[in-house]
């Protein structure tokens, strides 16, 4: 549906004709831009845009399945740039991630929301308030929707660091690698690590573009010089996104790894118990079948102190397996 259409003059929103096409030529004839806002539209409303618009049809076909990942495409009449903003959800420790997809042209930017998490209402309002940025036409809608998924990413891989240390704690506690359910939460958190990486990784191209970095950023349409300046902020941002994503990706690793060594550590420590037991219920054992055999002539049988000596023998060689096996930690 459409939430949102207004015409930006001079920084300063003012309500335009319910007509598409006459807002979009106003705005050309006033030197201002048309803003619209949709939430998940259905075939028929976007065809209405895409049409007044003149849309790139393979553009529109990626805006209306999303499940894209972060791009941007170039056409002739209009720039293309999808975005992944993410959202973390605290009782479940779990990372979303929705979807925004930006068409600009000279007069013109068309928003598409997919999911929950993404909204733009706080965007257009912060934008409204600031008419100098505003001003600065089209290209201040794009610089202000990547500003706050990529100021969002940063708060969101807090969260996961504080998370994450948790997580660490819980591991290398006394009782932590014994958890039956540390290894699944482990692999949970680094499936969450993932999300979060489809999101922020394959936005550094798109962003270097157009900050005018890197071998294609003079190329880009529709983005002036003085709004790169901006874009590479955000890219500045970005990066330090991607190396906490990075640094926690690795440290989840890490973390696994030692959970792993851990419950291998007191699986044999287990082991070991088991066999110094066992091997003190062997000695009274092989003692007890030797004389339980029932054979007519054996040494002893008919001695006065064969029981209690036997009986004797048997304790001195338990307290000394007990012994030797306490000293080398078995036990």
């Amino acid at each position: 549906m459409i939430v949102d259409c207004a015409v930006y003059r001079e920084g300063h929103r003012t309500e335009g004709p319910d007509d598409f096409s006459d807002a979009l030529e106003q705005a050309r004839a006033s030197g201002g831009f048309v803003w619209i806002g949709l939430h998940e539209p259905t075939e028929d409303e976007f065809d209405l845009v895409s049409q007044e618009f003149g849309l790139h049809p393979l553009a529109v076909e990626d805006a209306l399945k999303a499940h894209q990942r972060p791009k941007l495409e170039v056409y002739d009449d209009s720039l293309f740039v999808v975005l992944k903003p993410v959202a973390y959800e605290p009782d479940s420790d779990t990372v979303s991630s929705g979807e925004v997809m930006i068409f600009l042209g000279d007069a013109f930017v068309v928003t598409v929301r997919h999911g929950e998490g993404s909204p733009l209402d706080a965007v257009r309002s912060r934008l409204e308030h600031a008419p100098e940025l505003l001003g600065k036409g089209p290209t201040s809608v794009v610089y202000a929707i990547a500003d706050a998924a990529v100021d969002h990413y940063l708060d969101v891989a807090t969260e996961l660091q504080t998370d994450l240390e948790e997580l660490e704690a819980e591991v290398f506690s006394p009782d932590g690698a014994g958890a039956r359910h540390t290894a699944s939460r482990i692999y949970t958190f680094k499936r969450q690590i993932l999300e979060f990486r489809r999101a922020t990784g394959p936005l550094t191209q798109p962003i270097a573009r157009l900050s005018g970095a890197g071998a294609f950023g003079a190329a880009v349409p529709f983005v002036s010089k003085k709004a790169r300046p901006f874009f590479r902020d955000v890219h500045d941002h970005l990066t330090r996104v991607n190396e906490s994503v990075e640094s926690l990706d690795r440290l989840v690793s890490d973390i696994l790894s030692a959970h792993l060594a851990q419950v291998s550590v007191r699986q044999n420590d287990d082991m070991r118990k088991i066999s110094a037991w066992a091997a003190m219920a062997a000695v009274p054992t092989m003692l007890a079948g030797i004389y339980g055999m029932n054979f007519e002539h054996m040494p002893e049988l008919r001695w006065e102190g064969s029981y209690p000596a036997v009986i004797v023998v048997m304790a001195v060689l338990e307290v000394l397996l007990y012994r030797l096996f306490k000293r080398r930690g078995w036990l």
